[in-house]
This record gives structure tokens, C-alpha cells and sequence, in this order.
């Protein structure tokens, strides 16, 4: 015989072995497209963006997130023949503020730079010993 118990917050029950060789009743409930906290890719289904989509990597918090989603709205919403013309100055006032925080919003030049200069100082092997070899002669 099944029966069910309240212990505070957590509600115990308890079933037979004949309850569990009976097929279950439950409906499963289709997902909301317009739950909030459901997983969604970056653009909802009723168009809006998600600005909680990890695919955007944090972009649309910090320092610099209104400048973010001013610029990606406008470029999501843009119905100029050259998708985004008219956000210039959208990306400009994030490009501007994300100069300001170098840390958080580094340059790729600047790291392709870093990782070249680093590869520069280096000679390669052949040069290495192209110059033993001149020392032996």
C-alpha cells in the first residue's frame, strides 16, 4: 500500500511494487519557446536576442556590456543593404570602451604581435647551427 508523508519542506512517498508495474499516467508538459530561464541558441523564438547565451562569452556583462548590446542589437536589427552600416557609431563607442580595459578586452593583433615577437627572438635550429659551424671553420 503506497502512502505519502510531509517531513518540512520535502514530501516522502512511498509506493508498492504493484504501483511500479502499473504504466504511468504523467503528461509530459511541451517547453514554454518563451520561458526565460529555458535554454536557447543566441536569437529566441520570437526574434529578440538572448543575451544569456554562452555563446556570446560574457560580452553582454561587464564594463563594457551596454556598449555590447547597443552595437549587436543595432547590427541584429539592421535593415541597411550593407547589413550594420548604420551602427558605426555603436562600434565605435564599444570599440572605445573595450580599449579602455585592456586586460578584460585584449587586442588579437596585439596577441598575434606577442606570440611573432616571442618566435622572432628565437632563432630557428638550422641558424643555430649554420653559425657553430662557421665558428668550427
Amino acid at each position: 500500500m503506497s502512502y505519502c508523508r510531509q517531513e518540512g519542506k520535502d514530501r516522502i512517498i512511498f509506493v508498492t511494487k504493484e504501483d511500479h508495474e502499473t504504466p504511468s499516467s504523467a503528461e509530459l508538459v511541451a517547453d514554454d519557446p518563451n520561458d526565460p530561464y529555458e535554454d536557447h541558441g543566441l536569437i529566441l523564438p520570437n526574434g529578440d536576442i538572448n543575451w544569456n547565451c554562452p555563446c556570446l562569452g560574457g560580452m553582454a556583462s561587464g564594463p563594457c556590456g551596454e556598449q555590447f548590446k547597443s552595437a549587436f542589437s543595432c547590427f541584429h536589427y539592421s535593415t541597411e543593404e550593407v547589413k550594420g552600416s548604420n551602427c558605426i557609431d555603436e562600434f565605435r563607442a564599444m570599440q572605445e570602451c573595450m580599449q579602455k580595459y585592456p586586460d578584460l578586452y585584449p587586442r588579437e593583433d596585439e596577441e598575434e604581435e606577442e606570440k611573432a615577437s616571442g618566435e622572432a627572438q628565437t632563432p630557428p635550429a638550422e641558424e643555430k647551427v649554420t653559425k657553430e659551424e662557421e665558428k668550427l671553420n
